[in-house]
Parts: C-alpha cells; structure tokens; sequence
C-alpha cells in the first residue's frame, strides 16, 4: 500500500538526464542545469561503468542528489500535521528512513537511462519559493510535464516538491502515510518504510 504510486520514480529523477539546455534561465533552472552536468558525468565515466562498479556509481549520484534534495522539507511536508508530534529523535530516525526509500528507489532506475530529453519551459519566483517547469520527451516520444518546486537556502535551490502531470509527489505521500497512522499507528507506518527499504 505504501508507495505503490512510485512509478513515477523514474520521471521524478529524469532531472538529472536532460539534454535541452535552458532558455532565459534564471538562478533555480541554472542551478538544476549544474546538477543535471554532474549527474551525466557520472553515468558516462568510464571508470563507474558495469555492474561491478554499481555501489561506487550510486554512492557518487547519492551524494550529487543530496546538493539538490531537501530532503527533511520533503519529509516534513509528508507526515505534514504528523510531524508536529514527532520527538526529536523519530525525526532523525524518519529523515533518513524516507531519503533511503527515495534514492533506492530511483536510483536503480536512472542507470537505465536511454536519452530521456527535457525541454525547460520556464520558471516562476516569488520570493524564496520557485517553481521550475519542464516537460520530459522519453524514447517512445511520450510528453510528460513535470514541475519541480524549490526554496531557497543561503544561496541554493533546493527541491522539496515535484508534480508530474499536475499530481504532487509530496501530497501523494501525505496522504498514505496519513492513512497508514490513522488505520495503524507512527511505528506501523516506519516498519512498513523499512520493510520496502529492505526489498529495494
């Protein structure tokens, strides 16, 4: 039950393939633009090719994707009223359980990648919130937008949100973890993430 709709997984980190650079980019597109150069490089090194070198390959998209994630605000936004009860130290058991579940999720996936291309159709600011819109040409030539929203840190973007075809990433979460501790409890719902931690 939890996480079925992470389907979606693969479009959530195609971010990180595209091939179309930006036009009239401003600071938040620039900056995913950084992440997406990262990213490729990786995939085609030379030297973190082949299944031998897949823990090497991941560990190195992990840390690029940490620079770019928020991951807490993704958490916090989706435990949303649940997170307020949470102690201190469920939080710092939470974070990290959500963020693993995440990047085992897609990361197997963007090792696939088969030039996957994203055309940058713009982006909205106000304030420290962002929202960064693009839309996704996979190789069946299926289009898929998708919007990545962002808050600003210091001088980092930083993603906490990302909507595909109009559906939030973060509210569908909210709404099965919701459900989880609501027809169960907190601890149901974190031994259940480990459980799908622990197959992925």
């Amino acid at each position: 039950m939890v996480l079925r709709a992470f389907c979606c997984s693969t479009v959530l980190f195609l971010l990180i393939c595209g091939l179309a650079a930006p036009t009239q980019a401003g600071e938040p597109t620039e900056q995913m633009k950084l992440t997406i150069d990262k990213i490729i490089d990786i995939l085609n090194d030379p030297a973190l090719k082949g299944p031998a070198k897949s823990e090497e390959r991941r560990t190195e998209m992990r840390r690029v994707a940490n620079e770019r994630f928020d991951w807490r605000e993704m958490a916090r936004r989706s435990l949303a009223k649940h997170w307020k009860q949470r102690t201190e130290e469920e939080k710092r058991e939470f974070v990290p359980l959500f963020t693993d579940l995440l990047e085992r999720a897609y990361l197997k996936r963007i090792e696939n990648y088969s030039g996957d291309k994203v055309s940058y159709d713009g982006e909205k600011v106000k304030g420290k919130y962002s929202i960064v819109k693009v839309r996704i040409f996979t190789d069946r030539q299926v289009e898929i937008p998708v919007a990545y929203k962002m808050k600003k840190k210091g001088p980092e973007w930083k993603i906490y949100d990302v909507s595909i075809e109009g559906v939030s990433l973060v509210n569908n979460y909210r709404k099965q973890f919701d459900s989880v501790i609501l027809s169960s409890s907190y601890k149901g719902l974190v031994e259940k993430l480990k459980e799908k931690v622990a197959k992925n």
